[in-house]
């Protein structure tokens, strides 16, 4: 670096000095599409947040959509139907293991190029998925499109945290919730009349067209949030504007003395300096193999060492499992009690549709109320799991009618079962809402940490429970095998009440959580 060039912090706040002599002939650049994401436009933060959305939303269809199609790829790859659902586990895997790089990775370079190129990485594997002919083809394939979708149900937290501070993040987080269930919903219901009356291949031409579709409008559309990404673009542009005007005999701008530290008496006398601008965790930051080492680790260290993380992830992993385990138990029960045929059994997921979409209208609705009514709301990280905890009974309430009801010999109307899918779909919805929304208000600069240690956690219980739902209802029977799964999910009802109760003195006992 030239000893005579002063190098100054910037932030987003950072008063720009004038040129000592300016030159008409080089205009000042253009810094208002490089300002703070907080200081976005509602619309520019509204049509961000929606995209990122519409690809939550496509890449859990690409989870789910699988599944109907698992009978035909049994026949076709002469292998039992739990090998061929190990698709699903194997799109898991990816979407589990691929954020742990991915997310960091987007932390340094910025969300737009890791959203891009994850995108069309999803967009050719989904290809390959289609023209596979070979059952291990397909497993690879599927992993690789797993790492594809995976930014699109984990990096969207971080771009909401990007654009939104802590209190206004509740009906953002609520659109992306709701995004992922619905789409858990839709691949399903979309794909079971796609397999009844067509071939599976077509579950996956389908979705090369939509992902596709999705990736030009990320090229197009998508704007970067990551605020120190854009404030290292704001420096590099200002730079190359006093560069060039150095060039054209510009000595440099005038600073008060208080900005300066390395100046020379000459400079100090006449008070002009050459000055560049540098971004402050640029130059704290670790090299990239150390930033990546240390951000597959720490998800680790959290889950073991910290009560808070691993109670959490074991929550939010076994209710969103239980997604999973529709895949395969809601085909068998309607198939077996009512004599649904594949199409229509797989439309009853229209449940988890519409489920997501009045639990998303719901928690806006209740957080806006208590936002007008509270002054003090979601001041503190408790206060994001109060309405979980009346509403996360909904899934132990939805799951043990779910499998009392659907009993061949009750006779019971078909409608009643489909209404309990929907009342563990809201429970599902408040307990993942709630998990997100405490780790990332609790851990502060770990929360990226913290959320990848349950995002893990829930994509291999994902993987594992299609594999076994089929028989464990089979073989228990459809009430004792709904009560089993009824009876954790009402166990661990009592986390966010011992949380509400305790969280306080159990983040003050805690290295990393805040003590808020």
């Amino acid at each position: 670096m030239p000893k005579d060039i002063t190098f100054l912090d910037l932030s987003f706040d950072s008063e720009l000095p004038i040129p000592v002599r300016p030159n008409k002939d080089i205009a000042q650049p253009n810094l208002s599409k490089l300002g703070s994401p907080y200081q976005w436009s509602s619309f520019q933060k509204s049509f961000i947040t929606w995209l990122s959305c519409i690809t939550t939303l496509f890449a859990s269809f690409a989870t789910s959509c699988y599944s109907p199609g698992a009978e035909q790829m049994s026949s076709e790859w002469e292998v039992s139907r739990v090998a061929a659902l190990l698709g699903i586990t194997t799109f898991c895997c990816g979407m589990g293991f691929a954020p742990m790089f991915l997310v960091p990775l987007s932390e340094i370079v910025g969300r737009k190029p890791v959203f891009v190129g994850t995108a069309v990485m999803l967009v050719l594997f989904q290809v390959c998925c289609a023209v596979t002919r070979l059952y291990s083809g397909m497993l690879v394939a599927r992993f690789f499109a797993g790492v594809g979708g995976s930014t699109f149900t984990t990096m969207v937290g971080g771009i909401v945290a990007d654009m939104y501070k802590s209190r206004e993040r509740n009906a953002p987080m609520a659109l992306f919730t709701g995004s992922a269930l619905f789409g858990t919903g839709l691949g399903p219901l979309v794909c079971g009349f796609v397999a009844q009356y067509t071939t599976w291949r077509w579950i996956f031409y389908m979705q090369i067209l939509i992902d596709g579709i999705i990736a030009l409008a990320l090229l197009l559309f998508f704007r970067e949030t990551r605020g120190v990404v854009i404030l290292g673009k704001r420096a590099n542009t200002l730079n190359r504007y006093y560069e060039r005007l150095e060039e054209h005999g510009c000595p440099g701008v005038q600073l008060p003395s208080n900005q300066v530290n390395n100046n020379s008496p000459e400079q100090e006398k006449a008070n002009i300096h050459r000055i560049r601008f540098k971004v402050a965790e640029h130059e704290e930051r670790a090299h990239l193999s150390t930033t990546l080492r240390i951000s597959i680790s720490r998800p680790f260290i959290l889950l073991v060492s910290e009560p808070v993380v691993f109670f959490f992830s074991l929550w939010s992993a076994f209710s969103w499992s239980v997604l999973y385990i529709n895949l395969s138990a809601i085909p068998l029960v309607y198939q077996s009690t009512y004599a649904f045929s594949l199409a229509h059994s797989n439309a009853i997921f229209t449940a988890t549709c519409a489920a997501s979409l009045l639990s998303t209208l719901l928690s806006i609705t209740q957080s806006k109320l208590a936002s007008r009514h509270w002054r003090n709301w979601n001041t503190c990280p408790e206060h994001r799991l109060y309405f979980a905890c009346v509403e996360s009974v909904l899934l132990p309430i939805g799951l043990f009618m779910f499998g009392w009801t659907a009993q061949p010999d009750f006779r019971i109307h078909w409608i009643v079962p489909t209404v309990a899918v929907g009342l563990s779909t809201m429970g599902i919805f408040s307990i993942y809402l709630a998990v997100f929304n405490y780790l990332a208000d609790t851990y502060g600069g770990y929360a990226s940490s913290a959320l990848a240690a349950q995002n893990f956690c829930r994509n291999l219980m994902n993987g594992v429970f299609p594999l076994v739902s089929r028989q464990l209802f089979k073989n228990l029977g459809f009430g004792p095998a709904a009560s089993l799964l009824g009876g954790v999910a009402a166990g661990l009802t009592l986390v966010p009440w011992l949380l509400v109760l305790f969280g306080r003195r159990i983040r003050g006992r805690s290295r990393l959580a805040g003590g808020v």
